[in-house]
């Protein structure tokens, strides 16, 4: 069996007296696709943000590739943020450079490549995610879906070890959501290690090795899409999932 490439052990969460996240326990193994899903405020979007310490755990270990990323110093969290490659709901592009530009940008910065070796590194991952074509085009020239998907070839091109989406099309007109989805399955058939949070329950059903419900900052239950969609055990995923469905 594949070695875990993310593994979450005994995580909380707290802001203030509030407790966010209860001794979360999730293992994503290498190649995995591990789907998230679970009522709005139930810590999934916190959890993901712990992952690279956007957010900091007040307790518990958080392994990326087998390193403990809690309670490191700073040159050593650099390090593992380059590991773990983050798209999120809004796009963060920089309005003022073209999308080649914008997908360059951390390579030189952070992995301090030539600006050759980062261009070319760039539309590699632009023709990855289909848009080699418009790697001249600014950011206002693009639609939301393409938007995203230059966010996503900005992470690939850090080379990362796991991929967290933290709703990727929420922010996505209906028609652009496909886009979007597809590269995130050509992402999964590549062997690329992802954990995502999203509605899209579609998706999770056809795509994901596994699917996790959370609900109050606890993980509920975890399985197999099929398990979870068809034959879910706890009342609180049942109740979900009959509210997403109408």
């Amino acid at each position: 069996m594949p070695r875990p490439m993310l593994e979450i052990v005994g995580l909380e969460k707290k802001f203030g007296d509030t407790q966010v996240l209860r001794n979360i326990d999730l293992r994503v193994r290498e190649g995995e696709l591990v789907f998230v899903i679970g009522p709005s405020g139930s810590g999934k979007s916190t959890m993901l943000r712990c992952c690279n310490r956007l957010e900091e755990p007040t307790s518990g270990a958080i392994l990326i590739d087998g390193m403990d990323i809690v309670g490191c110093n700073t040159r050593a969290l650099n390090r593992m943020r380059l590991k773990v490659g983050m798209v999120f709901q809004g796009f963060h592009l920089y309005s003022h450079m073209n999308a080649v530009r914008n997908v360059m940008l951390a390579q030189v910065k952070a992995l301090g490549r030539s600006r050759d070796e980062a261009r070319e590194r760039a539309l590699e991952m632009l023709d990855r995610v289909g848009l080699r074509h418009r790697a001249e085009a600014m950011p206002s020239e693009l639609s939301g879906g393409q938007q995203q998907r230059v966010a996503i070839a900005r992470a690939l091109a850090l080379d990362p070890k796991v991929m967290l989406f933290d709703e990727p099309t929420s922010a996505l007109d209906p028609e652009l959501v496909g886009s979007v989805l597809a590269v995130m399955k050509d992402l999964k058939a590549s062997g690329m290690t992802m954990l995502v949070v999203s509605h899209e329950m579609g998706f999770a059903r056809e795509a994901a090795d596994r699917v996790v419900f959370m609900d109050g900052g606890v993980v509920v239950e975890e399985g197999a899409p099929e398990a979870i969609f068809s034959n879910p055990q706890a009342e609180r995923t049942r109740a979900f999932l009959a509210r997403v469905r109408g």
